[in-house]
């Protein structure tokens, strides 16, 4: 049977995630993602890769596996230097851990493996960032952890709590999706045995892609036409009475709410009226929703994940170009997992074609 795409094959059986999109529902390990934004970065990476949250100090040793492992390699390093200024930063970080591949990646792929290339990616994101813009250099500081050091990293300055909180909420949230394209190019890689940095690299080219992790740059012009809360009103129901897309709202998955957008709405109305960015986000988010009701019932159009993203983004001022590589330096934590589990009970991916060419010529 032929399906473009392989869209509604079942390639994988999987214990780390489960996505119901008609009910709107997210798990991780069992646990409904919305339960899970009140831990830590490191308590849901964790979660992922050992199939159990941390108990008493284990936590405490991941962490500081994950501080332990930040800095870059001297390779890394030499070929951040030689890599073209105007190179993207996803093709920067494709090519740079593959300067991580070594003995020590050989196969089985460990728990080890995936700690050190999540707690590297960030690095790499802030060192070619402030090269490439002549900014210092800020080493990882050992004092903060994973979120607050990766921000630390590209500002050079401790950031704000509310930031944290709202950047570390999206992190856990977008850790983990299910069979999406570039946990899917990690295991097809993997299933080959190949070594972990040869997937996660597939991942990275995968992630690339403006059809997979594009970056939502749509809905922070949107936000930036608005300003002020006060003009949300009038400048979303033109958009929708002139037929224009409202960046934002609507999910290929999820046909009502999605899951990761009520958790994230939750977490910012926690700190309402402590940053602004964040605070006009909730305001257009709840005119949106009823103009949308309004001009176009019936067509279950719910908040994604995507808007708060763009809010988040915009509240710490990251630019453009940083949004895909933070939902990378997030994501690692899924395609790690995914590679963990496939080398378990491993078998090749072969799947067939279907030939439609000429047959005699």
């Amino acid at each position: 049977m032929f399906s473009k795409g392989l869209k509604g094959i079942i390639a994988a059986q999987t214990m780390i995630s489960h996505i119901d999109g008609i009910e709107g529902i997210l798990i991780y390990r069992g646990y409904e993602i919305g339960k899970l934004t009140n831990r830590s970065f490191e308590d849901v990476a964790f979660l992922l890769w050992y199939g159990r949250l941390p108990i008493e100090d284990e936590a405490e040793s991941v962490k500081r596996k994950l501080i332990s492992l930040r800095s870059l390699s001297h390779t890394m390093k030499e070929v951040i230097h030689s890599l073209p200024k105007e190179m993207d930063m996803m093709s920067v970080l494709r090519t740079v851990i593959s300067a991580e591949g070594g003995k020590s990646y050989l196969w089985k792929p460990t728990i080890d493996q995936a700690i050190r290339l999540t707690a590297v990616i960030p690095t790499i994101i802030a060192y070619r960032h402030n090269r490439v813009k002549g900014n210092p250099i800020n080493e990882p500081n050992p004092r903060l952890n994973h979120i607050e050091n990766y921000l630390y990293m590209l500002t050079g300055n401790k950031p704000s709590k509310v930031v944290v909180d709202a950047l570390e909420t999206y992190m856990i949230l977008t850790m983990e999706h299910g069979m999406n394209a570039s946990s899917f190019s990690a295991r097809v890689t993997a299933s080959t045995e190949s070594d972990m940095v040869s997937a996660v690299t597939s991942a990275i080219g995968t992630m690339k892609g403006p059809l997979h992790g594009g970056a939502p740059s749509g809905v922070i012009d949107l936000l930036n036409e608005i300003g002020t809360a006060d003009h949300a009103e009038n400048v979303i129901r033109r958009k929708l009475l002139k037929g224009e897309k409202l960046m934002g709202f609507g999910h290929r998955v999820y046909k009502t709410h999605d899951p990761r957008a009520i958790a994230l709405r939750k977490k910012l109305l926690k700190s309402k009226g402590e940053e602004k960015s964040l605070d006009l986000a909730l305001a257009v988010e709840n005119s949106a929703l009823q103009l949308l009701t309004e001009i176009k019932p019936g067509r279950s159009l719910y908040t994604n994940v995507e808007f708060y993203a763009a809010a988040i983004m915009k509240s710490i001022q990251l630019e453009s170009d940083l949004f895909t590589p933070t939902f990378t330096a997030s994501r690692i934590v899924g395609w790690t997992a995914h590679v963990l589990e496939q080398a378990e009970n491993n078998t090749i991916y072969r799947p067939q074609s279907e030939y439609i060419g000429n047959s005699n010529r």
